[in-house]
């Protein structure tokens, strides 16, 4: 069973930055996707930025040019660099963990509020 942990939320002004951590319980290998979502109050669940095994990512198009995903040399963190915050990104933030042959894992979720 892995546990991820998200940390770094919190109440940022328009055009500042923030960064969200996912910590897994564990090193991951193999092949896997870590998404980032996000859900803001009476919306659905969307997917704001993807990084895979091989390193390769993506991003949902509001967001690209200001976000940006990586992770740790061991594997066990992956982070999101949000940069130039705009209202419109306030949402509950999740990762996920998609481990080909293992499963499917969600992150608690932590709170982004950009709010001038």
């Amino acid at each position: 069973q892995v546990q991820l942990v998200e940390s770094g939320g919190g109440l940022v002004q328009p055009g500042g930055s923030l960064r969200l951590s996912c910590a897994a319980s564990g090193s991951i290998s193999g092949i896997y996707v870590m998404n980032w979502y996000r859900q803001a109050p009476g919306k659905q669940r969307e997917l704001v930025a993807t990084i895979n095994s091989g390193g390769s990512t993506n991003y949902e198009d509001s967001v690209k040019g200001r976000f940006t995903v990586s992770r740790d040399s061991a594997k066990t963190t992956v982070y999101l660099q949000m940069n130039s915050l705009k209202p419109e990104d306030t949402a509950v933030y999740y990762c996920r963990l998609s481990w080909i042959g293992v499963g499917d894992y969600w992150g608690q979720g932590t709170q982004v509020t950009v709010s001038g």
